[in-house]
């Protein structure tokens, strides 16, 4: 993409947001990417993060199950325990702080729905009723089994993990009520045993917002197709859509905007021509 040449596309973005009344914003993995965190895009995304899964041949299905806690929980840990340190250490980009700056200037403000499990906009400010983490939140945990419906904060796991065999040394995260092992309150793949019903209240918040909003649009940062559920939420959201996505910013809709870029590059100059209309 010419930045030059293309200026009037930001331009464009600009006045589609300027004339909304609010923010739908809808993250994958790809918003994380510019606060230096991978995306796991292919198994060789995975592997050069985690050198040991790749000798082990793990795929990321294959490590984000639930059957990986049953069959090796050291490993299994010290892939999640890893990401827990990562994205605690980790600064949310300045991105982050462009949309909540444009969502601060429009009358309903802005709804988050991600799939990303890392805490990052609620590290970045937003609040917590405004987010619907649609996969759960690696910052809180349950019981394997589950032996009830407990959830609680992963605050007190403090992981140490040796990169050398991507494993956390026991003791293992233990649940509370039955002293079973603890896994990441994460929608895995194949997993029938995820507690949803944290999720499920901000659902029902985000359902209200959508219920309340009259005119938002939706902004959408880097949201992959090999798991689709935000590009389909955004997609069958019926709002006008701005897709940022290096790889695939294919939209469909004549209303909709594709901008092949990172999340971070497109937000400022989308902040730039906001400013240049006068918003």
């Amino acid at each position: 993409m010419n930045m030059a040449s293309d200026a009037s596309l930001f331009i464009h973005c600009a006045e589609r947001i300027a004339q909304s009344s609010g923010l739908l914003i809808a993250a994958g993995a790809g918003m994380g990417v510019d606060s230096g965190l991978a995306d796991f895009r292919g198994p060789e995304g995975l592997w050069r993060a985690y050198p040991p899964l790749r000798q082990a041949r793990l795929r990321f299905e294959e490590i984000a199950n639930p059957q990986a806690f049953a069959r090796d929980p050291g490993l299994a840990w010290g892939f999640y325990g890893h990401r827990l340190r990562r994205y605690r250490e980790a600064v949310p980009h300045r991105g982050f702080a462009i949309l909540r700056e444009i969502a601060a200037r429009l009358p309903e403000g802005a709804f988050v729905f991600t799939s990303n499990v890392d805490g990052h906009f609620q590290k970045a400010g937003f609040a917590d009723e405004a987010i619907y983490e649609v996969h759960g939140s690696i910052h809180h945990l349950q019981c394997v089994k589950p032996c009830s419906d407990h959830i609680w904060p992963a605050d007190e796991f403090d992981p140490v993990v040796d990169l050398s065999t991507c494993r956390l040394a026991p003791p293992w995260p233990a649940c509370p009520d039955c002293g079973e092992l603890a896994r990441p309150n994460i929608l895995m793949f194949g997993d029938w045993n995820w507690l949803q019903w944290r999720s499920g209240r901000q659902e029902a918040c985000f359902e209200a917002w959508l219920g309340a909003a009259s005119n938002p649009i939706v902004v959408e940062l880097g949201a992959g197709k090999s798991v689709a559920t935000v590009r389909m939420m955004s997609e069958h959201s019926g709002f006008p859509l701005i897709r940022i996505n290096p790889r695939n910013p294919e939209v469909t809709a004549s209303n909709h905007i594709g901008l092949p870029m990172g999340a971070l590059a497109a937000l400022e100059s989308i902040q730039t021509a906001l400013r240049e209309i006068g918003f």
